[in-house]
């Protein structure tokens, strides 16, 4: 069986130390803040990103590119005897995807020797994250490329995405919602909840006054989606956007409610954090569906 190496996008979120420990290659997504541009090799602080964010600086972000994509297949396979296996950032919110299968089918014709697999996650943040982190248990207990691959295809309209934003106007300017709505529902401190459907796009789940409450709102829609998984989730991962007090919160109600004791709490990087603005918490698990 030949070895095979994972890899995935920056818009995971998992920390550095993760990717450095378990040997994950990157294709880095870049956003650009004030005239200069940044990628995994070259990121700004998280913190620094998110407080020029609430200073009024607005990020845009790039999805990869086919030349990029194979640049990074390249590199991988010239020196390397292995296969590739690419957990991607949803096509229901970039173009990133379609970009990394095009450059699989090239990067294959010139090494015909060695196979590409490029998965669609319909997911992002930790979300992906956590696809990518059951992926990398699996390979680690030595499953194969494809055992691993189909773990992921059958598995993720089960990962359930749910998260509440405190600022209404990146919605809005992420063309997420009206700016008739998002000026009256900051007036009267409307929080929405969130999540990602089976196509992988926002979808709004409900809508409550106070910020505690949307808080509370993602530990109970986790009540309704984890129905026969509740025993199997071995860990829940939380994302924020320079928010972690909240997200602890989240984290403390869910252990309260469910029992569970093993979180992954870490930022929403840029590249999704230029969308959903700072004070953003987004929560992920396995569930009966999304």
């Amino acid at each position: 069986m030949k070895e095979f190496v994972i890899v995935t996008d920056t818009t995971t979120d998992l920390p550095r130390d993760y990717v450095e420990k378990h040997h994950l290659y990157m294709m880095s997504l870049p956003y650009t803040l004030e005239g200069t541009s940044y990628t995994w090799e070259k990121p700004m602080p998280v913190k620094d990103f998110y407080d020029k964010m609430r200073a009024g600086s607005l990020p845009t972000t790039s999805q990869a590119n086919p030349e990029e994509a194979a640049l990074l297949y390249e590199s991988i396979l010239k020196d390397n005897d292995v296969d590739i296996l690419h957990i991607a950032f949803s096509s229901g919110l970039s173009g990133s995807f379609n970009s990394c299968r095009i450059a699989s089918a090239d990067v294959c014709e010139k090494y015909p020797d060695h196979r590409i697999v490029v998965v669609d996650s319909l997911a992002a943040t930790l979300g992906q994250g956590l696809l990518v982190y059951k992926a990398v248990q699996l390979k680690e207990a030595g499953k194969s490329l494809d055992e691993v691959a189909a773990w992921v295809e059958e598995n993720k309209y089960h990962l359930v995405h749910n998260f509440t934003v405190d600022d209404l106007f990146h919605l809005h300017r992420g063309g997420r919602l009206s700016k008739t709505a998002a000026i009256v529902g900051t007036m009267i401190n409307l929080k929405p909840v969130l999540h990602v459907d089976d196509e992988g796009h926002l979808v709004m789940l409900s809508k409550v006054r106070g910020r505690k409450k949307s808080l509370i709102g993602l530990v109970d829609c986790m009540e309704k989606q984890l129905g026969d998984w509740k025993d199997k989730n071995d860990i829940i991962f939380i994302s924020h956007g320079d928010c972690p007090e909240d997200a602890q919160f989240v984290a403390d109600l869910i252990k309260e409610r469910f029992g569970y004791e093993n979180f992954m709490i870490d930022y929403i990087g840029a590249t999704i954090g230029a969308h959903s603005g700072p004070g953003t918490v987004a929560l992920f698990y396995l569930g009966d569906h999304r």
